[in-house]
């Protein structure tokens, strides 16, 4: 039997805030289990939500310092989280943080949060830039969550995380997949904001608005399939169809809404186990949709699962690791092969 006691960082496209999880992992009967010991998010603040959203305005400096502030920041409140839940006997931080530029067909990624500036904030050995050796091996980088879902919840026929853009993991003829569906939060929350809300509590607006046909039918001609999707995609090709059409913000977030349902429901087989982690978990109207088109089962998650599964599964990429097994698989990726993603900051 092995365990691994691991502190998970996940910061997301949406920008909300920094999710920490402290979770133990046990190796036993060639199965390995999982418990979220303790976790919080940090919210971000304006201040931070505004430098985290205008990174492609910076200059290359100015880059490499927001990398420094990033990784302080979050050692700074990995240190706190650790005094707050008294934690002890913690044997690495795993960070995936924070996506800035995603362009795999032009062989790069980066996400910023230095490594070795948490290490120096919260005193303990980091392992973070988990997606540079898939794309090095001719991968989308992305996305890296399936493994979790292969090993640790192999029990459901599809994984869905609806978070700044929904991504699905599932087994095919004995094999594990996965793709990001569709942008989601990242295109919802600013047409919430747009009528004065942060989010969409519950999918309320979208349920009050009426749905454009034209406005569906423009998204629904975007093909993203196969592709790993990021702010890039959704600035050149997403945003400015929203931003053409005369329609009001409630009809958009409607429609939205609509396209979101229909695009996921289209991955998913009739009859099938569902479980749906992130935020968008929460978006009731969103859900019923989902089950309404595709005639799945939607398992319901805890709080706890919804909230931090990415936070779990990159600290279980981190355990992956340090075994030497590979964490990023070619399957869903498109890498020659499996590769052990990660660098070890001691």
């Amino acid at each position: 039997m092995k365990t691994y006691n691991v502190i998970g960082l996940m910061s997301g496209t949406s920008c909300d805030g920094l999710d920490i999880a402290f979770c133990q992992f046990i190796f036993k009967n060639e199965k390995w289990s999982f418990d979220i010991v303790a976790s919080k998010m940090v919210e971000y603040s304006s201040d931070w939500r505004t430098k985290l959203k205008n990174t492609f305005r910076l200059s290359n400096s100015e880059l490499t310092k927001l990398d420094t502030d990033l990784g302080i920041y979050f050692g700074n409140e990995t240190k706190q989280f650790i005094e707050e839940n008294k934690l002890t006997c913690i044997d690495f931080i795993a960070s995936h943080g924070h996506t800035i530029f995603h362009k795999p067909d032009e062989d790069f990624t980066l996400q910023i949060a230095c490594g070795k500036e948490i290490k120096k904030a919260a005193g303990l050995p980091v392992i973070n830039d988990f997606r540079s050796a898939d794309v090095a091996a001719g991968g989308q980088g992305a996305p890296l969550v399936p493994i979790g879902d292969e090993l640790l919840f192999s029990e459901f026929d599809y994984c869905l995380n609806i978070g700044g853009i929904a991504n699905i993991s599932y087994k095919e003829n004995g094999i594990r997949k996965a793709k990001d569906v569709c942008f989601a939060n990242m295109a919802l929350n600013p047409l919430a904001l747009e009528m004065g809300y942060e989010y969409d509590d519950k999918g309320h607006l979208a349920a009050q608005g009426v749905i454009n046909p034209q406005l569906l039918w423009k998204l629904q001609a975007l093909d993203f399939d196969g592709k790993s999707l990021g702010i890039e995609q959704y600035n050149e090709f997403f945003l400015p169809i929203l931003e053409k059409s005369p329609s009001i913000a409630e009809t958009k977030i409607a429609t939205v809404t609509e396209y979101l349902a229909l695009k996921i429901a289209e991955k998913l087989t009739e009859n099938s186990t569902l479980l749906i982690t992130g935020g968008g978990a929460y978006n009731l109207f969103l859900i019923e949709k989902i089950k309404q088109y595709s005639k799945a089962n939607v398992v319901k998650a805890s709080k706890e699962l919804i909230e931090f599964k990415e936070a779990l599964i990159f600290a279980f990429l981190g355990v992956l690791k340090m075994e030497n097994i590979p964490n990023c698989l070619a399957s869903v990726t498109g890498a020659k092969e499996d590769v052990v993603g990660g660098v070890l900051v001691e």
